[in-house]
């Protein structure tokens, strides 16, 4: 039996295994395979799932990742791959095995010890975390988007914020957001529909916030048509938000940020969404090919260009697709990796190496971006229509959602998908629309 072993359980990297795990753990029949060509094992250093695009919401408290999040363990069990709790922590290529780090508690006490796990075929896909560009006093004063985690620290910061503010302890809660890009502008609008809810159950204003965004470049979204960056940074400005753009910051503080011409920029709460890079503990491990982001360098197959027994995918991987194009570091991408590497990993688990590949070639489907319950901007392109159509307003924000419901269908199958899109409307009137706790 093939040993399969996938680090990372974000969109790819659950999506690969929730495949491969129905592939070689059920028959036709939907019956449990006795005897599977592969094992499928899934690695990861959280216990639950959060789809990355909806942090921002985990932040403001708009979604509550304790309802909303999938626990690794029992959806392994029902789609037939094994789950270890654990953080990459070394790889041995000859040996063909990882080494994870040991598991520890809250207070540092160790829980698990280290482990190691064989491989015939591993699949790293540990995503991305911010680029702080080696900005002086950013990795010591700001707060990044990057996990479930992060996101509900920011979520605590804020609520200790409002609290200083009901009690008169603060005069405004003053947050600044370093980049205009989807998290950026999605984190923004976010913050001031936070706001307006908790004025139901608070003594806050809409005059109480003061946000700010900075953008380096001369728009916002500078993934989309300049149009839409402008249209998103009116929509933005008329909710309250100072938006800044051709703002290169230099420095950030306990205070908030200095900009290169010297403008101090004061700010309770400091977030970075500036650029993001592989991680940088990639560097350490064996032998494998980097490029200047810290991506493991991967042929068209996604087999890496070190050694074609690993593969990477989404955002840690630095791919060419077969039409010469790079990937881009996007959620979308790391989903249609997904589909590639599940061929592939299967026609080597049944074939051996006589297997033919498949080569990657990324649809670009579009960028969509939330401003909350306001409005939505965006473009499609490819399959979904002939050439690129800019969409705004409540067909984008509808388009949106649908992008939510499509990762759960893909994890779940599309009826229990809409059973959780119904459950999750149900909630709405029964429970606080903004998590505070």
């Amino acid at each position: 039996m093939k040993k399969i072993v996938i680090v990372g359980g974000g969109a790819g990297g659950l999506q690969l295994a929730t495949s491969l795990g129905r592939y070689f753990s059920f028959n036709r029949f939907n019956r449990r395979n006795k005897s599977p060509a592969a094992e499928v094992t899934l690695v990861d250093k959280n216990r639950t799932h959060v789809w990355k695009p909806l942090l921002h919401q985990v932040a403001t408290g708009a979604m509550d990742s304790s309802m909303d999040a999938l626990n690794y363990q029992v959806h392994g069990r029902s789609n037939g791959f094994q789950f270890e709790l654990g953080s990459l922590c070394g790889l041995d290529r000859e040996k063909r095995t990882i080494e994870l780090a040991p598991v520890c508690d809250d207070s540092g006490q160790q829980l698990v010890p280290a482990r190691t796990l064989d491989y015939d075929y591993l699949v790293i896909a540990l995503g991305s975390q911010s680029n702080d560009f080696n900005t002086p006093g950013v990795r010591q004063h700001c707060r990044f988007l990057d996990s479930s985690e992060q996101a509900q620290i920011f979520h605590h910061k804020l609520l200790d914020q409002f609290l200083q503010l009901e009690n008169k302890v603060v005069d405004k809660v003053e947050i600044a957001i370093v980049g205009g890009g989807a998290t950026g502008v999605e984190l923004a609008a976010e913050l001031v529909d936070a706001v307006d809810e908790m004025g139901h159950y608070g003594r806050i204003a809409n005059g109480d916030l003061r946000v700010t965004l900075i953008e380096a470049g001369p728009h916002l979204l500078p993934a989309l048509p300049a149009r839409l960056g402008n249209s998103s940074e009116k929509e933005l400005t008329r909710l309250g938000v100072r938006v800044l753009t051709s703002t290169q910051v230099a420095e950030a503080n306990e205070h908030g940020f200095v900009t290169a011409n010297g403008e101090e920029i004061p700010a309770a709460i400091r977030v970075w969404a500036a650029g993001v890079k592989a991680p940088d503990f990639l560097k350490e491990l064996d032998g494998l090919t980097l490029n200047r982001q810290n991506q493991i360098e991967v042929d068209a197959t996604l087999q890496s260009q070190a050694d074609p027994n690993i593969f990477a995918l989404g955002d840690c991987a630095g791919c060419i697709d077969s039409a010469g194009n790079k990937v881009p570091p996007r959620a979308q991408s790391a989903q249609q990796m997904a589909k590639t590497a599940r061929e592939n990993l299967i026609a080597l688990v049944e074939n051996g190496e006589s297997a033919e590949l498949h080569s990657f070639l990324y649809k670009d489907r579009g960028s969509l971006v939330s401003l909350s319950r306001f409005d939505a901007v965006g473009n499609l392109m490819g399959g979904l229509v002939k050439g690129s159509l800019t969409i705004e307003g409540r067909v984008a924000g509808l388009a949106y959602r649908s992008l939510y419901r499509m990762h759960l269908a893909a994890l779940h199958g599309w009826p229990r998908a809409m059973l959780l899109y119904l459950v999750g409307h149900a909630n709405r009137f029964v429970k606080p629309r903004l998590k505070m706790h």
